[in-house]
């Protein structure tokens, strides 16, 4: 037996949450290439920059997240769960290649010769847009781990390394305005562009890891766990537990379960179920359970070499 849940009102709520984020990072392109425009700051232009890479990855982000909830089909019979991973991967990418711009316009800027104008109007705009991008990138972040769609989360948290860039800008600003010293905005327009590569590498390894099925020790763990006290009350056993992520949060957990030779079909499917149970009530509910059962004294004649 296995199951996946996830209600209707979850799957609206993320769609919306998508759909706002999206809407918000248009909103900040136009504020921040204002700010850009009046001031000519490196720093400015780089969170400007940042921007850009946001809402092409939030577009293809949206994308991916209403094909994850596609059911499966006869061409994939698995569903369409792991194009978060591939999201991910493409949002961590865009976001290294941002940055990468970021530091040669900066370099470039403060060789040719620095010239900054409306410092002040440029710190009231950028403080803006780090108060809207602040509230979104929790709200989206929390949203998804609580529905489990790493795509909404890793949207969260490109949204508020969008506010921590934002707050590099008016940090840098600020100096140049106590100190009259320019280069600390291309200074501050590299640092925040490391940050960027940082958050972007973060996401690419977590891509990578699902894309490859990387185990998870923590929810080896639960499984193992939550095996053992079942397995022992149903007098069973158990070998080649395996599992892997979906992509949506839940788990494809399959292994395989021993039972006495003497015990009938009915019984031991009985058996199987409630461990089926078990595994579903201690993972998220969007995991599937798949068991194969064989009999306990006959095993090593049917698999001399058991994995």
């Amino acid at each position: 037996m296995d199951t996946i849940v996830t209600s209707v009102r979850e799957r609206r709520l993320m769609l919306r949450a998508m759909n706002l984020s999206l809407a918000v990072g248009f909103l900040m392109l136009a504020l921040k290439f204002g700010a850009y425009w009046m001031t000519g700051s490196a720093a400015i232009f780089a969170d400007s920059v940042e921007t850009i890479v946001h809402v092409v990855a939030v577009g293809f982000a949206s994308f991916s997240l209403r094909l994850s909830q596609k059911p499966p089909d006869p061409s994939h019979p698995y569903g369409h769960a792991k194009i978060g991973f591939f999201s991910a991967g493409v949002e961590g990418t865009l976001i290294i290649i941002a940055a990468l711009f970021i530091i040669y316009d900066a370099i470039s800027k403060w060789m040719a010769g620095l010239h900054l104008e409306n410092l002040g109007l440029g710190v009231g705009l950028t403080a803006v847009t780090i108060l809207i991008n602040g509230v979104l990138g929790v709200y989206l972040v929390l949203l998804g781990k609580r529905s489990g769609s790493i795509i909404l989360e890793a949207n969260g948290k490109h949204v508020l390394t969008d506010a921590w860039t934002s707050l590099g800008v008016i940090v840098a600003l600020g100096l140049i305005l106590l100190t009259g010293w320019l280069p600390w905005d291309p200074i501050l327009a590299i640092l925040v562009a490391v940050n960027i590569l940082v958050s972007g590498y973060g996401l690419i390894r977590r891509s990578v890891a699902g894309l490859m099925d990387e185990a998870n020790p923590e929810i080896q763990k639960i499984l193992e766990e939550a095996l053992d006290e079942v397995a022992a009350k149903e007098g069973i056993g158990y070998h080649a537990l395996r599992h892997r992520s979906l992509g949506n949060g839940g788990y494809w957990v399959d292994l395989h379960l021993l039972f006495p030779d003497q015990l009938s079909i009915r019984d031991a499917h009985k058996r199987a179920t409630a461990v089926e149970r078990k595994l579903n009530a201690a993972l998220p509910q969007q995991s599937r359970v798949t068991t194969h059962l064989e009999p306990r004294e006959a095993h090593r004649d049917i698999h001399p070499d058991p994995h």
